[in-house]
């Protein structure tokens, strides 16, 4: 299993971090022992001060594909979540300014927590789902993958032209804009329209 995530896939959250509103998807990876599920705490790391929540919906690949073309690539995905892509926001920083890769920022243990998955036939229209994050009872992001910059059929065509993808294998989607620093003691609730899937302290 892997976890491929795209960045800046919502114009708002590229603007509010000053970066260009890229005109094919950005890519970048984290390891499956970023993965954390069932809602268990997350570990603030002590090599960053400035963690950042992206809240994202997660899609769950269904079947090994490459070279898909974006006409077939709904059969690829059966499944959605809520996910968060934590970023060490002052290593990313860092690191873009040197023109260096992401992944300390945005790979690190337990920086991707995920809910449990529920159907696409869920919605009657995957592109008109609401999703949002509250910490502590305050919303802090709020988005609709209506506004998305690349579709999920594109995105997954796109990565398969240079990477297989395999069952069960995870895409984060991109985040829209509010993101911001966490803390110890933050109390993290994600809803996909108005079920509640993720529910999780920051320790």
């Amino acid at each position: 299993m892997k976890i491929i995530a795209i960045g800046r896939n919502y114009a708002e959250h590229a603007k509010e971090l000053n970066n260009p509103v890229p005109a094919v998807p950005v890519i970048f990876m984290k390891p499956d022992t970023a993965l954390l599920k069932d809602n268990k705490p997350f570990y603030h790391p002590d090599f960053s001060d400035d963690i950042h929540h992206e809240i994202e919906i997660v899609l769950k690949i269904s079947k090994e594909g490459k070279h898909i073309t974006e006409k077939f690539a709904a059969g690829y995905y059966e499944e959605v979540a809520l996910g968060i892509d934590f970023t060490a926001r002052d290593i990313q920083t860092r690191h873009k300014e040197k023109g260096l890769p992401w992944e300390l920022a945005k790979a690190f243990d337990g920086s991707a927590p995920v809910s449990n998955f529920v159907p696409k036939t869920k919605f009657a229209d995957i592109y008109q789902v609401g999703f949002k994050l509250e910490i502590n009872g305050e919303v802090r992001q709020q988005g609709n993958t209506r506004d998305l910059l690349f579709s999920f059929e594109s995105i997954i065509a796109f990565v398969s032209q240079y990477i297989t993808l395999k069952k069960g294998d995870l895409i984060f989607t991109g985040t829209p804009a509010g993101v911001s620093k966490v803390k110890v003691g933050d109390r993290l609730e994600g809803y996909l329209e108005d079920e509640k899937l993720l529910d999780f302290y920051v320790k």
